[in-house]
């Protein structure tokens, strides 16, 4: 009863989305007994945000606005709910069936190889377009000629940007990520992530495997309102992690604002981008603000979109930002 009064008071009396919230729910139950790997990395689950993202992927996967993707949302039989909601959470890649107004979720090798000419009249959607120009790495299209290369490239084309987009809204950190911050805490005065303050005397109060630790170290992460921009600032911590367990320095000095190494490793890649005459010279650099991929917090979208590991991935830009913005 308090569960079900919580719910209806959350969504202000809609009986439509307090009911969806309540299949998630089930299905968030269901998961966690028969796949509990799915839940790797995560301590609280936002089931508003993953209702939200659930919209926003059928939205973007079959190219329609936002009200008509809640609509299509709501009408899903409950087993596409539970079967899109499962490859959310396992960041596998789906297509969607459409069959005039109904929509099925497939997992994207069998709705490659089951579609025939008998099929003609569903239209299969990718969660992934595969026909998206622009590479995953940036900085292809200018230096490499080889058509293979591009064209490899060109099929990872939003694949990043995706899967930083559903970790964020799922709150999923890498392993012993919140064990390791308090870590990070003793060798500076605090941690600093959307206005909130994280003090080092928190290692005073708290033990580094206490469960009210970590659910202040994910408190201050879920104050960056944008789920991807959240993942990035995730990754900036992790690079001042190893900067500690690796003992590159003693000390990493003050109060260490975390979303200024984020903007700092964006500003680096677009002057990368700038030297190299790469993609973001469409967008960003483009010098036309109607043409800027500018989205969630300020970065673009190319960086969004970049592999974390190689000589152009976030962790690389990620590094150089440390090293300019911590004072040691």
């Amino acid at each position: 009863m308090e569960l079900r009064d919580l719910i209806s008071s959350a969504h202000k009396g809609d009986i439509s989305t307090s009911a969806l919230t309540q299949e998630i729910l089930t299905y968030l139950a269901m998961f966690i007994r028969t796949q509990p790997s799915l839940f790797h990395g995560m301590l609280r689950l936002r089931v508003g945000l993953i209702i939200q993202v659930m919209a926003s992927e059928l939205a973007r996967t079959l190219a329609i606005g936002a009200d008509e993707a809640t609509d299509r949302l709501l009408n899903l039989s409950p087993f596409e709910t539970k079967n899109l909601l499962h490859h959310i959470m396992s960041g596998q890649e789906y297509g969607v069936t459409e069959a005039g107004y109904k929509c099925s979720i497939v997992s994207l090798p069998s709705c490659i190889t089951s579609k025939s000419p008998s099929q003609s009249q569903i239209t299969i959607h990718p969660s992934i377009d595969p026909e998206l120009t622009g590479p995953s790495d940036p900085m292809v299209g200018s230096t490499h000629s080889s058509l293979e290369e591009a064209d490899i490239s060109d099929s990872r084309t939003g694949i990043w940007i995706r899967r930083r987009l559903l970790d964020g809204c799922l709150n999923r950190v890498p392993h012993g990520f919140y064990t390791r911050m308090w870590a990070l805490l003793e060798r500076c005065q605090g941690i600093s992530v959307g206005g909130q303050l994280l003090s080092n005397t928190l290692t005073q109060e708290m033990t580094s495997g206490e469960m009210k630790f970590h659910l202040r170290c994910e408190a201050m992460l879920n104050t960056v309102p944008e789920p991807e921009f959240r993942q990035l600032v995730v990754e900036a911590i992790m690079v001042l992690i190893l900067v500690v367990e690796y003992n590159v320095v003693q000390h990493l000095g003050g109060i260490i604002k975390v979303e200024d190494i984020v903007q700092t490793a964006n500003y680096i890649f677009l002057q990368d981008q700038k030297s190299l005459s790469g993609d973001a010279s469409l967008c960003c650099l483009s010098g036309n603000k109607s043409a800027s991929c500018r989205a969630s917090g300020g970065i673009c979208g190319l960086f969004y979109d970049s592999a974390p590991s190689g000589t152009y991935g976030t962790m690389s830009y990620l590094v150089r930002a440390v090293c300019c913005v911590i004072d040691t």
